[in-house]
């Protein structure tokens, strides 16, 4: 049986990068929940810290997040555009539990 993975990422960048990598999430977002395995992929931005911007990424399973990650659009505006405008970044990856007996 697989279990569902999610992902909880945490981005923190500069006020002065700020709108760039807000419209880059807004490019990513429509291409990776057009992902077969995606699940559900959510952008939000905290209201006491602006720059602070938290993903919460649901994938099917282990083999849908390698999908996701080795995907042309991760590749290009994550890993290549928005990474490297980015302060601090801090990515937890969790796993289903299995149901209560």
């Amino acid at each position: 049986m697989t279990k569902p993975v999610v992902v909880v990422a945490r981005w923190e960048t500069s006020p002065e990068a700020l709108a760039t990598v807000l419209a880059l999430v807004a490019e990513v977002s429509p291409l990776s929940l057009a992902e077969p395995g995606c699940l559900g992929y959510e952008a939000l931005q905290s209201r006491d810290q602006p720059t602070t911007i938290v993903l919460i990424e649901r994938y099917a399973d282990q083999a849908a997040l390698e999908a996701h990650l080795n995907s042309p659009h991760y590749q290009e505006l994550v890993a290549g555009r928005v990474r490297p405008l980015l302060t601090s970044r801090q990515v937890d990856i969790t796993t289903g539990l299995a149901p209560a007996l």
